[in-house]
């Protein structure tokens, strides 16, 4: 199948069709149009760079029918040859063209004949090709001369041509028609055509340029009477009328073209620029950069090499690719002269290619190392070429066996132009590519060469390349990690690429307020955190008797890509007391979540009373509170003991509304206390030597001590009693000052023994949660109270004599779902001696763990009197 489109202008038809063609004519009796039938009868044609052929046909052609000179109708029928497909299928052509505005005289220069058409009836139909013609039997004087005006009637016949060489040269009509020439005659106007490389035509230098000149005289005849009708025509020759540089065509054309124009008066009237025999305006013109301009001499055209209208044709030369590009400019002038006043329309279409331009293809690389791909583009190159195959070192891919392999192969089309470029894409992992590494640096290298073919002629060459791409070995950062008895602790090493990656600990991003809290430290090539093992971003993973498998994950990821760069997990088993019996009957005990529940919400846990829940909860843990003979708890006897035992679960109608699809085990944690039935306790004792001096016994009485609550950890600004009760959020810190007043004695020290919270101002009124015992922070308290070294300033003496800490601001759970409003802090507080020092809390902080257990039991269970201090109420915001 292919497309058919006819193009008129003033006296020419023109047809696209594929390049092999047969006519016929419209008479229906078959003529092959051979090259020299096609010249005498006025038919051109050219071939573009894709094989599409473009027919030309003159108004008057052999086959028009023409109607009063006014209206002219083509009718060919083609049949395609080398396509076996459509080869006995007839495609038929047929156009009308109007054309009554004939001036006196019109010249057609086509790309292989000449054609001028005269305005001086002949007086009979003229026969087509083939028709008898009288021969001449007479002669006459200077055929030169002017036909005369008067009308020539019927009788006469065309007899002879008279070429002027510039020297005479007489044929009988019949002969020239043998010759090649065209001869017919219309109603009004006598047709003359002639092949451009007659013998009869002559070249003749007009204002530089060289032409190629066509003059006859037309003799007619009657009886013994006979005249004349001159004509002449003169076409450009391509060499000598065009100049070439890389980049424009320029076209020279004579503004007086001697050989037709008899008078030095002439008025230049109209002059028109076109393509493939199309007008152009001025506006499209200029889009195309043509230039046109009138001197005194010349009529001067210049084209931009590559300018829409032409087109790039490929060639290959020595192996060589080069290209030239052909564009098919139409210069039509109208003039008139003074001494005849008569027109004379004058057009030219001039094929014209430019030598063969060098256009080495160019190979650009684009390849980024980072992305392990060679990416390089080959081109430009025109339409007409395409790629067949690519030859590697190891072996030759065809294009569809590059896309198999895995090659990305495309062909991208300028938008511009009719140009086209080659992608490639290679992967470095692939085999064709080599490796080779020094100093820590790995060089990938690529050689191949693209086979190419330029169309239609099949003519092969080649392109070869060479790619090279560099990378820096890189060295991923690296992560150690050990525990001790409360944190783990991670140290990341940085890779070749320093501290460009974002950490995760746990599900959280490493963000600079998370980095605080975790010890991060940096140093250039390192970093380090501590992370308690009860942080929330810890997970853990079993409950074993006397501790807990915790786990830290830490990710290190792309923090463009998010693409992960190193993974670590560390597991630890840490020593924890997740049950505590006490001698008066109390059991605590402490759950946990651990990662094989994560949808288990602690605070749903019970005991085996469902009514016992926790006394504190959070989403990581439930701390539970009861005593012996409380909440389901059961006791055997043994020989010398007894066993208390409970277990912290799930209630049944939670257990059943669990979605099997987690396929989560039930939670379930046994508690089991063992008690001495009948116990021996030695007791020693030492008598206490008499001293000279006298000191302060260690005891607990009616204190002097002010509590009071800081705004701030600078412990400057206090709030005063008019401000109760004071409104704080969860979490928020809550600083403590303790200070022992009117002393000035620098070897009393005041100690903190107990502090607690309850939900009103009764010190023993329950709930209560435990904030320090025997001086030391409650281990288990998820936000342990953090104590504040205490240094002399302007308003401290005695450092010995103040104490303070922090604690974060926190809630009871009255319900499920309910948290109290407000709480009470008490503290019992001790004064020592530092000369006696005879145990307890005197002793320091947590300086003894046996001292600490010890003291946590006597806490709990003593019911003494002490002097103690309140603050309070403090309320939930």
């Amino acid at each position: 199948m292919f497309f058919l489109f006819v193009v008129f202008f003033f006296n020419c038809l023109t047809f696209s069709l594929p390049t092999f063609f047969f006519f016929s004519s419209s008479d229906n009796s078959a003529i092959l149009l051979t090259p020299s039938l096609v010249s005498q009868c006025g038919f051109s044609m050219k071939t573009d760079q894709l094989g599409n052929t473009v027919i030309y046909a003159s108004l008057q052609n052999c086959f028009a029918q023409n109607l009063e000179d006014k209206a002219y109708t083509t009718t060919l029928n083609l049949r395609l040859h080398g396509n076996r497909m459509v080869e006995d299928e007839l495609y038929q052509v047929a156009e009308t063209c109007h054309y009554p505005a004939w001036a006196s005289r019109e010249i057609v220069c086509n790309r292989n004949y000449m054609e001028v058409s005269v305005k001086r009836a002949a007086p009979d139909d003229y026969a087509l090709p083939g028709h008898p013609v009288p021969a001449a039997n007479s002669k006459f004087g200077d055929p030169r001369r002017a036909a005369e005006k008067t009308p020539i009637d019927a009788g006469f016949r065309i007899t002879t041509l008279v070429f002027f060489t510039p020297e005479e040269k007489t044929m009988m009509v019949t002969e020239a028609q043998r010759s090649g020439y065209g001869i017919a005659n219309t109603p009004s106007r006598l047709v003359l055509r002639s092949p451009k490389t007659s013998p009869e035509t002559y070249t003749q230098n007009v204002a530089g340029v060289p032409m190629t000149v066509l003059k006859t005289s037309t003799i007619f005849e009657k009886k013994w009477l006979a005249t004349q009708i001159d004509a002449a025509a003169a076409c450009p020759i391509l060499e000598g009328s065009v100049s070439f540089t890389p980049n424009q065509i320029t076209w020279y054309l004579p503004r007086h073209i001697d050989p037709l124009i008899s008078s030095r008066q002439f008025k230049l009237l109209e002059v028109h620029m076109g393509v493939d025999g199309q007008r152009l305006d001025a506006a499209e013109m200029a889009a195309r950069q043509y230039s046109l301009f009138i001197s005194d001499i010349h009529i001067v055209i210049q084209i931009p090499v590559g300018a829409v209208g032409g087109y790039f044709k490929s060639h290959v030369q020595d192996d060589q690719y080069v290209t030239s590009y052909t564009i098919e400019p139409m210069l039509e002038l109208l003039w008139t002269e003074d001494a005849t006043n008569e027109d004379t329309r004058y057009k030219v279409l001039l094929p014209i290619t430019t030598p063969l331009l060098s256009q080495p293809p160019q190979v650009i690389d684009n390849t980024v190392p980072e992305e392990w791909i060679f990416k390089v583009l080959l081109g430009p190159f025109g339409s007409d070429v395409a790629l067949m195959n690519i030859t590697f070192p190891s072996e030759v891919l065809s294009v569809a066996d590059c896309s198999a392999r895995g090659f990305k192969v495309l062909e991208h089309m300028s938008p511009n132009s009719s140009s086209k470029v080659f992608t490639l894409e290679v992967p470095f992992t692939d085999p064709v590519v080599l490796q080779m590494r020094e100093m820590g640096v790995t060089v990938y290298s690529l050689h191949l060469t693209f086979g190419l073919l330029v169309l239609p002629e099949f003519a092969p060459f080649s392109h070869t390349a060479y790619l090279e791409a560099k990378l820096i070995d890189t060295v991923p950062p690296s992560i150690y990690g050990g525990c001790d008895y409360q944190s783990f602790y991670v140290l990341v090493k940085y890779g070749t690429e320093g501290f460009n990656f974002q950490t995760m600990v746990g599900k959280r991003l490493l963000t600079p307020g998370l980095a605080q809290q975790y010890g991060f430290s940096e140093n250039g090539t390192h970093l380090s955190l501590a992370v308690p093992f009860s942080a929330p971003d810890v997970v853990f993973e079993a409950v074993e008797s006397s501790s807990i498998r915790n786990r830290l994950d830490v990710v290190l990821s792309n923090p463009e890509t998010n693409k992960i760069v190193q993974e670590f997990s560390l597991a630890c088993n840490f020593a924890s007391t997740l049950t505590e019996c006490f001698p008066n009957g109390t059991i605590t005990a402490l759950a946990v979540k651990l990662e094989s529940v994560p949808s288990l919400n602690p605070s749903q846990l019970t005991l085996r009373d469902t009514s016992c829940g926790p006394s504190y909860s959070n989403d990581r843990y439930a701390y539970f509170v009861f005593t012996g003979n409380s909440c389901g708890t059961t006791r055997k006897f043994f020989p010398n003991v007894m066993l208390y035992e409970n277990e912290i679960s799930l209630p049944d109608e939670l257990q059943k509304t669990r979605d099997p699809k987690t396929e989560e085990p039930e939670y379930e944690l046994r508690i089991s206390c063992y008690y001495d039935i009948n116990t021996t306790h030695a007791v020693a004792f030492h008598t206490r030597p008499r001293r000279s001096e006298p000191y302060a016994e260690n005891a607990k009485g009616e204190l002097q001590v002010a509590m009071r609550l800081a705004t701030d950890n600078s412990y400057s600004v206090f709030h005063r009693a008019e401000e109760y009760p004071l409104v704080k959020y969860l979490q928020q810190p809550l600083y403590f000052e303790f200070e022992l007043m009117r002393s000035t004695n620098p070897k009393v020290s005041l100690e903190l023994e107990n502090c607690w919270a309850t939900l009103n101002n009764d010190r023993t009124s329950k709930p209560r949660w435990n904030l320090i015992i025997d001086g030391c922070a409650n281990p288990v308290d998820p936000y342990q109270v953090v104590f504040h070294p205490v240094w002399v300033d302007a308003r401290v003496q005695y450092p010995s004599h103040f104490k303070r800490f922090e604690v974060q601001m926190f809630a009871f759970a009255e319900d499920q779902d309910n948290l109290s409003r407000q709480l009470f802090v008490h503290c019992d507080v001790v004064i020592c001696d530092a000369r006696n020092p005879l145990g307890g809390v005197c002793n320091g902080q947590c300086s003894n763990q046996q001292n600490k257990i010890k003291g946590q039991r006597r806490a709990i269970s003593d019911g003494h009197s002490f002097k103690h201090l309140s603050s309070g109420p403090i309320l939930i915001s």
